[in-house]
């Protein structure tokens, strides 16, 4: 039962408390973070969760209820800053180059955030990236989840590219958001794949090498398809 001070009574006895409040929320955010990027969705327990936010199962269940509810407030959480500082970039980019956008220019911007969030090596983001490329490779559900959380700014950036490109057909722009997403999270996972394929002449944890040939990367594939105008 909950007490009046807002404390679930009794579910921190016994166990090492982190805070309480907004920071024992996020503690229990984090924990569930963490375990979720590494096992995902289905390979996680609540009480798994409780255990690595030294709290009872009871208090999740008063601040989340179910393990659903939980990992949509893990997932939410992150996601409301990314759009936020990606519509900013995107807007602030927009009204810089008016008349002259590329298609560079404006992927810069709607990837650049999520780079510098990751090269601050803050662990949390780290973790997010790599749950956000499992959910997106999740056929039962991913899609519904990605389309929950994140479709305005992909729709914005969209529109921005139209914009940039009017002679584009959207399909072909919203295929381009198909590729650049795969590659965008696969990146941002740091799976150490690359670090073996090249026999370490590139490094996945090297970001800076990666945004100096990402956005161009994508771009110019971009740009490429919308030549082509292939037909289908």
């Amino acid at each position: 039962m909950a007490r009046a001070d807002g404390q679930a009574g009794g579910a921190l006895r016994g166990r090492r408390r982190k805070g309480e409040g907004p920071d024992l929320r996020q503690s229990i955010l984090d924990a569930a973070e963490s375990l979720f990027s590494r096992h995902g969705f289905y390979g996680v327990t609540v009480r798994q969760v409780a255990a690595e936010a030294g709290v009872d199962t009871a208090l999740i269940h008063y601040y989340f209820g179910a393990k659903r509810e939980l990992f949509d407030s893990v997932f939410a959480r992150r996601a409301e800053i990314l759009n936020e500082a990606r519509l900013a970039a995107m807007r602030t980019y927009a009204r810089e180059h008016p008349g002259a956008m590329t298609s560079e220019g404006i992927i810069e911007a709607f990837i650049g955030p999520l780079i510098d969030r990751s090269l601050t090596n803050d662990e949390g983001w780290k973790n997010y990236f790599r749950l956000v490329a499992l959910v997106n490779n999740t056929p039962a559900w991913g899609g519904e989840t990605m389309h929950r959380f994140f479709d305005p700014v992909v729709h914005e950036l969209v529109d921005t590219l139209k914009a940039a490109l009017p002679d584009a057909e959207l399909r072909d722009l919203y295929w381009a958001y198909q590729f650049l997403t795969g590659a965008m999270m696969l990146t941002l996972s740091e799976t150490g794949r690359i670090d073996q394929l090249s026999d370490g002449l590139c490094r996945s944890t090297d970001l800076e090498a990666v945004r100096v040939r990402l956005y161009a990367w994508c771009a110019a594939g971009l740009e490429e398809v919308v030549r082509r105008r292939p037909c289908d």
